[in-house]
């Protein structure tokens, strides 16, 4: 099995999470996202995915699935142990739903893409797609926060075991203090993502343990 992204994606960054949690082995295949252009465009990697997006998973039997959400799903049907849904059917809903608002109201507005678009075609300046960031990624962090008060009392997201809202949730963590979001300033997120650091699964897929981040002070 190969998983194809980029260390500091936070869609790749959500699939090591579970990957590692249902301790299956996989082949990393980095994508530099930034390096000639950003190697996701170009065709040998569109032909793979034709979004250009990272990541992409390829399975032992040579089949590709794009976008994490339908990895992160195939992933659970297909290593059913341990599992990363619920048993019960409102709770099921309740991790999809706060993994949904990350991946689809949080991210898209912090993607690559549309920086470089509102930089390079928008021509804003560093402090205004800053300010665009923090506007955003706040406000979305600020919706997880209140559903999480909502949902449970539990050590995770949904209850005391981690689920795939958990995979989702940390990675943001992470994006949103790049952009300057601190999510101390959010007590259930804050106290989640702390347990979470207590546990290797989610330690060995930081974006720091990938072998292809930078090497510190190289």
């Amino acid at each position: 099995m190969k998983l194809y992204g980029y260390w500091r994606s936070s869609a790749a960054y959500r699939v090591r999470i579970a990957l590692a949690l249902k301790a299956i082995p996989y082949e990393h295949v980095a994508v530099h996202l930034l390096r000639d252009g950003g190697e996701q465009r170009q065709e040998s990697y569109r032909r793979l995915n034709p979004g250009g997006r990272v990541p992409t998973l390829q399975t032992a039997e040579g089949e590709v699935i794009v976008q994490s959400m339908a990895i992160l799903e195939w992933l659970e049907e297909r290593f059913p142990s341990p599992p990363l849904l619920p048993v019960d059917l409102y709770a099921r809903a309740t991790v999809r739903g706060i993994a949904q608002m990350i991946v689809s109201d949080i991210q898209p507005l912090q993607n690559l893409s549309v920086t470089e678009h509102l930089r390079d075609e928008c021509g804003w300046p560093p402090e205004r797609v800053g300010g665009w960031l923090r506007h955003w990624v706040g406000n979305g962090m600020a919706a997880v926060e209140r559903a999480l008060q909502a949902s449970s009392a539990g050590r995770f997201c949904v209850g005391d075991s981690p689920t795939l809202a958990d995979a989702c949730l940390i990675p943001q963590c992470y994006a949103a203090r790049r952009f300057g979001v601190d999510p101390a300033g959010y007590p259930r997120i804050a106290a989640i993502e702390a347990h979470c650091a207590t546990i290797e699964a989610f330690v060995a897929a930081s974006p720091e343990r990938q072998p292809d981040a930078p090497v510190a002070g190289a």
